[in-house]
């Protein structure tokens, strides 16, 4: 008896170290692999991953991470391979539903991507979870169906969904929308008795087209240094793409305080974590021509926007700048919003001052936007500006400025 007790202890002995050696833990297999992967060693951390497999063919976040591995490098159906496996083993995972939609979007397939939003709420039903809410919102997107898109990303936004960078994804969905608008807008400029106030109104009509994406004409009439003005203009702002467009500007004036001629152009392109760069150039044609690059960086964060401009005025040789910060608070909807504007100089996107203002100038403004019902938009602002004319000559500007837009 004591042999075979010896036999067993030495065979235990023998065998423990080989079952030390086959045993694992796939969690650590699932962080190891990670780590690989999310430094681009996509094979590397995939042969990880497969050990893992052998032995939990069902770990959803293995095949997750395996799934967007291959769809990370573009090989769009390898990652359904395993990302279809996910949703399969896990079927009220939200996270490998919204692996497998960003593949199939990324690769084009819509009508695929169609199939896993109504399987995925088949299996949640009423716990439709809002990350697959907004998932479904972008495919609309890409399917060109904004209005629809608009319509989910605007209610996840009133229920204090937290996306990085939903603010900016809604606004640009107002751009895409085909929605029809007319506008009035009338300023009242107060100089404290310097000289007579300025009264200027602006009519608008919005439409949109394939070509030009969101189209503007707008007719400004203003009345000053006791003359009449009328400005004719018209702004585009056409598609480049997912993340970017641009915006066009074009209008003339046979008024003297109006530019005879204004042209102006930027680039917007949007950038991960909420991010938006701009670049443009404005043509200013007074008595004299006025050449203006411009610049901006815009984030969003949280309910706010916020925005800071530089302006390049080459002059002679020499070279001048002027900045403008702008802030918005947004309310309930990405239309109700509270805004802040410091400025240095005078934006290149003013159609009411000639190139003797752009510099030494200094500006505070406030406004207030509201979208009253589906049709109809308030919006007022109010600014102070204090204007070098000349070394000796300064001028002191109360402005307020009132607005409707009528939608159809």
């Amino acid at each position: 008896m004591k042999k075979i007790g010896l036999l067993i202890l030495f065979g235990l002995v023998y065998i423990s170290p080989s079952l030390a050696q086959d045993s694992f833990d796939p969690d650590e297999l699932l962080v190891e692999a990670r780590n690989l992967i999310f430094d681009d060693k996509y094979q590397e951390g995939r042969k990880v991953a497969f050990r893992a497999l052998e032995k939990y063919p069902d770990y959803a976040d293995i095949l997750i991470l395996v799934g967007r591995s291959y769809a990370w490098e573009g090989k769009n159906d390898s990652a359904s391979i395993y990302l279809e496996r996910a949703i399969v083993a896990s079927p009220t995972y939200a996270d490998g539903y919204s692996a497998y939609l960003d593949n199939l979007m990324w690769a084009d397939q819509y009508e695929k991507a169609d199939e896993i939003v109504s399987r995925a709420k088949s299996n949640f039903g009423e716990d439709f979870p809002d990350a697959l809410r907004y998932k479904e919102s972008r495919l609309y997107y890409f399917q060109d169906s904004y209005d629809e898109a608009y319509e989910i990303a605007e209610e996840l936004y009133d229920e204090g969904y937290d996306q990085d960078g939903i603010l900016g994804y809604i606004n640009t969905l107002q751009r895409f929308r085909r929605t029809n608008a007319v506008g009035l807008t009338y300023d009242n400029d107060y100089f404290f008795g310097d000289i007579a106030p300025w009264n200027t109104f602006s009519l608008y009509g919005r439409t949109r087209t394939n070509l030009t994406g969101s189209l503007i004409a707008r007719v400004t009439q203003s009345s000053r240094f006791d003359s009449k003005g009328t400005l004719f203009e018209i702004d585009a702002y056409p598609s480049l793409g997912e993340n970017a467009y641009a915006y066009v500007n074009i209008g003339g004036s046979g008024a003297s305080f109006f530019p005879k001629l204004r042209f102006g152009t930027s680039i917007y392109y949007s950038l991960p974590k909420a991010w938006e760069v701009e670049g443009g150039y404005r043509y200013l044609g007074f008595s004299e021509v006025t050449h203006i690059f411009t610049a901006s960086v815009g984030k969003y964060v949280g309910n706010w926007w916020l925005n800071l401009r530089a302006n390049v005025i080459p002059d002679e040789g020499s070279v001048s700048t002027s900045a403008n910060f702008q802030a918005r608070y947004y309310f309930k909807t990405a239309e109700d919003y509270f805004s802040l504007q410091l400025s240095s100089g005078v934006s290149p996107d003013e159609e009411n001052r000639d190139q003797t203002q752009l510099l030494n100038s200094y500006r505070a403004r406030i406004g207030y936007q509201q979208l009253l019902t589906s049709r109809f938009m308030i919006y007022a602002y109010t600014g102070y500006s204090r204007d070098e004319l000349s070394a000796t000559n300064i001028r002191n500007d109360l402005n307020f400025t009132l607005g409707v837009e009528y939608r159809f």
